[in-house]
């Protein structure tokens, strides 16, 4: 009966029916992952979607916990002999944890209390009888004692516990003012040197900022309410006298005993509120970020620009590998400069070149341009590579990380960083799961929130992201695979150990001759790892190995072999859906299956489209009220929208400027890495703030009014010089990167 309720309770919070919410329980006990149920098994669940089932393993999770918590509970109580039916019912039948906590006050073990040593002292009688209104005689110091007693009883009592936590939740007002009130320092907690506002109501960015200045020293914050209203609600629901005596009690249990942890559980709670919403933020732009159009295998040549170090050259072939770096310096030698990158377009023919969006990337991306287009005017048979601005959030993190180390053990850190932005340009998911999200620069406050929260939703949205995607499986990372479904750190790199001592995989099956790789990991992640020019066609799309005999069957019916079927459009839509309905394949995974013979391993993700700057707005200098510009939205937060429209400070789009309609949710009007027109209406040289809007018809304000457009992080990693070895006069013939 109580696994009946509990599952009623997840039906109840998840949306989903009972048949779905048990089919969800059972794949999870079942080793399953969440990208697996919602992909292969959609129906034993009735086609639930990712974040349907993740809410329902986030119940089942909080109910779990609960179940543990009810039973250490009433063992404790137990143990005290105080264990009645009704209290054990009243446990039984919680399903809240701060009302469980409630029930469990009065029992919980505690230290020496005033009630305790009033009690000692025998003044139990004296607080029944003002508990129940009758005249007693004593001193101020008798009477004392005896309210100790009354407001323990009162602080343990449930109801009244839960009635001062949701006055302080429902009509509780955050204060706060400056902690250095005489100090003329500015900060950007000025705005609420004087504030309030209801908790209730409060947006949940404003309470992070608010939480921030208090964890700065910045600000002084307290929560306020009407003590003398909650005092009378208390003594209205308690079963007693209501007598000066049992009012002076109420009062005491409330300022001693209920305030200070009440308050703390609602300011708790409120922060853990923001928390999710500020997580929630930032998981859609990650999302959003690792979704974002994908080059795709094409080469690359990737520039990390520097003025006084330099700046670093790496170039990649179609699959990422890296073919070799050097050093320009388009400032101080021009000339040697444009003729390595002429050598090197003329050798490796890049299919585009990547540069760093940080210091000097708009003026080494002009620089790359002009000289591509002198190359061009000169040798008009040598293909012009697109040039690409490329965001470099994270790549220093990556450069010093163990992962690069790894990979590159021989190369210096900034020239791994290049490497990175040029793979990022190919591929941005496979090379931003190496980095810690956090680093990459897309969230709201991530610092401030409960970290374990954040790295759990991060953590999910990468895995989403990959499985969703698919993954090579002879080109990917250690660290892209451990992100697909059942594999893991381990046997990741079990994976990667087997490629490089017996070569590429060449069929699905073989994932089973990996160490460590058995039955339950091989269905788990089969599915979602690809391998291109394999016999199979099968093996390069997102059908699973289980479902192979049942395309043969599909094949075979039609008079064609397996190979003629998969991308043959005409012969995939006469494939009667029915004849293949069984007890374990219903239309839902069908149609998956039809829609992969079609197109199989289609990628998802939109077709790339580089960002257009304009050339003439390289930095803030170049920007005037009134321009309209073409930018790319790199964060969207509570309160607007971040856009780098190429001048190293990212303009805001604040959410009243994101759209001629009213607009509550920046998210619904714009994601991460879309392209859009802006408008420019302040700019504010001195603070690096730029305010831009969407609006068809933009009025025209300060740049104060965009609320702290961040600066491009513009930090420069210690780049160790390298010489550059100057090309022979024989032309195009030497190695750019002979003796590098």
């Amino acid at each position: 009966m109580q696994n009946e309720k509990i599952l009623a309770r997840v039906c109840a919070d998840a949306g989903v029916g009972p048949r779905q919410a048990a089919a969800v329980e059972k794949l999870l006990a079942d080793g399953c992952t969440v990208p697996f149920i919602a992909r292969y098994r959609k129906e034993a669940h009735g086609n639930l979607d990712e974040v349907q089932i993740g809410k329902v393993k986030e119940r089942l999770e909080y109910y779990a916990e609960l179940e543990d918590r009810k039973k250490t509970i009433l063992k404790s109580i137990d143990e005290q002999g105080k264990l009645t039916e009704e209290l054990a019912k009243q446990i039984e039948d919680c399903f809240v944890k701060t009302t469980l906590e409630d029930i469990y006050q009065p029992y919980k073990p505690k230290r020496r209390t005033r009630a305790q040593i009033a009690k000692e002292k025998g003044y139990e009688p004296m607080a029944e009888k003002l508990w129940n209104g009758e005249e007693c005689e004593g001193t101020d110091e008798d009477f004392q004692f005896a309210r100790d007693i009354i407001a323990e009883r009162i602080a343990d009592d449930s109801t009244v516990r839960g009635l001062v936590r949701r006055a302080f939740a429902t009509k509780g007002v955050v204060k706060t003012e400056a902690a250095n009130p005489g100090s003329s320092e500015p900060t950007k907690f000025e705005q609420y040197y004087d504030f309030s506002e209801p908790i209730a109501t409060i947006p949940s960015h404003r309470y992070l900022a608010i939480r921030r200045g208090q964890k700065e020293g910045v600000l002084w914050v307290r929560l306020d309410i009407d003590k003398s209203a909650i005092v009378d609600e208390m003594m209205d629901c308690l079963d007693c006298a209501k007598t000066d005596q049992t009012r002076l009690a109420a009062e005491d249990a409330y300022k001693r005993l209920l305030a200070p942890s009440c308050e703390i559980d609602v300011t708790v709670e409120k922060k853990m509120e923001a928390d999710r919403a500020a997580v929630e933020v930032f998981a859609e732009n990650l999302r959003n970020l690792l979704l974002a159009s994908p080059l795709g295998e094409k080469s690359v040549l990737a520039i990390d620009p520097g003025i006084r170090t330099g700046c670093k050259v790496a170039m990649m072939d179609a699959t990422g590998k890296y073919l070799g770096k050097t050093v320009i310096y388009p400032t101080q030698q021009p000339a040697e400069a444009e003729r390595a990158i002429a050598l090197i377009v003329n050798k490796f023919r890049p299919d585009a070149i990547a540069v760093g969006n940080g210091t000097a990337g708009r003026e080494t991306e002009a620089f790359v341009k002009a000289t591509l287009k002198k190359l061009h005017s000169q040798h008009p048979e040598i293909p012009t590579p697109i040039v690409v601005s490329v965001s470099e959030s994270g790549a220093s993190v990556y450069s010093a990380s163990e992962i690069a180390r790894k990979e590159f053990p021989d190369l210096d850190l900034t020239v791994r960083g290049a490497i990175s932005i040029g793979r990022r340009l190919q591929d941005p998911l496979a090379e931003l799961v190496k980095i810690d999200p956090k680093a990459i620069g897309v969230g709201q406050y991530q610092h401030d929130v409960h970290q374990p929260l954040l790295g759990a939703k991060l953590d999910e949205v990468v895995v989403s992201c990959v499985n969703g995607v698919g993954v090579e499986l002879n080109t990917a990372s250690a660290p892209l695979l451990e992100r697909v479904s059942g594999v893991g750190p381990s046997l990741a790199k079990n994976i990667v150990e087997w490629r490089n001592e017996h070569g590429r995989f060449s069929s699905r099956l073989q994932l089973m001759e990996v160490k460590g790789l058995g039955a339950k990991a091989f269905e788990q992640c089969a599915g979602f790892l690809r391998i291109r020019g394999a016999a199979n066609p099968l093996d390069s799309s997102a059908v699973h190995p289980e479902r192979y005999a049942l395309v043969e069957r599909m094949a075979g019916d039609m008079g064609l072999s397996v190979k003629e079927l998969v991308g043959n459009q005409a012969a995939v839509k006469k494939i009667d859906l029915k004849r293949y309905i069984s007890d374990e394949v219903g239309e839902p995974t069908l149609k998956d299956i039809v829609s992969e013979l079609v197109k199989p391993g289609r990628d998802p993700r939109a077709v790339f489209e580089p960002p257009k700057f304009r050339d003439d707005v390289m930095t803030i200098d170049d920007v005037k009220e009134g321009q309209k510009l073409e930018g790319v939205v790199t964060n969207v937060t509570a309160f607007g929208a971040f856009v780098d429209i190429g001048v190293h400070q990212d303009g805001l789009v604040h959410v009243s400027e994101l759209s001629d309609n009213f607009v509550t949710d920046p998210n619904s009007v714009v994601k991460t890495g879309d392209r859009i027109t802006v408008t420019v209406i302040g700019v504010d040289k001195a603070r690096g703030r730029i305010s831009l809007s969407a609006k068809s018809k933009p009025g025209f304000a300060a740049a104060s009014a965009g609320g702290g457009a961040g600066a491009r992080a513009g930090q420069r990693r210690n780049e160790r010089r390298t010489s550059f070895a100057p090309p022979n006069s024989s032309g195009f013939s030497c190695n750019p990167f002979a003796g590098l």
